[in-house]
Order: C-alpha cells, then sequence, then structure tokens
C-alpha cells in the first residue's frame, strides 16, 4: 500500500472517530437539533482530527502527521 493511500485512510479514520464520537455526544448532551447536530460535529472533528500527508523527499517518500495537541510535524514509519 502506497504512503499517500495510507494518509487518506489515516485522515479519513482520524476524523470519522471524532465526528462520531462528538456527534454522539452533542446529540446526548445539547438541545441542538436537525443539521446542528451533524455540522457541529463536522466542525469539531475537521478541527481535532490529525493530518496526514506523504511527501516525496530525496529519501523517498515519507509520512507525516500533525496534529493541534502535538508539537510540530512526526514523521510515521
Amino acid at each position: 500500500m502506497s504512503k499517500k493511500t495510507k494518509a487518506f485512510l489515516y485522515n479519513f479514520i482520524g476524523f470519522a472517530i471524532f465526528f462520531f464520537g462528538t456527534r454522539y455526544l452533542v446529540d446526548s448532551y445539547t438541545n441542538l437539533e436537525g443539521w446542528w447536530i451533524p455540522l457541529t460535529a463536522f466542525a469539531v472533528g475537521l478541527i481535532l482530527s490529525p493530518k496526514f500527508q506523504a511527501v516525496n523527499t530525496k529519501d523517498g517518500e515519507k509520512l507525516f502527521m500533525q496534529w493541534i495537541f502535538t508539537k510540530g510535524l512526526k514523521e510515521i514509519k
């Protein structure tokens, strides 16, 4: 599996975890109704989920992660 495919899957899985978790919490513990529930979950998931990117370097293709809870970029092996 290529690094670009891994980055795409990691981005999707990371977003999905935060989206569905937030959607459940917003639905259970707030008075929001209708489209506000998934819209709020989308915004929170987009902000909190880690971002993965495959980059071509002179050493080959590498996978990097950036997250608001960590400092700087982290290389994923």
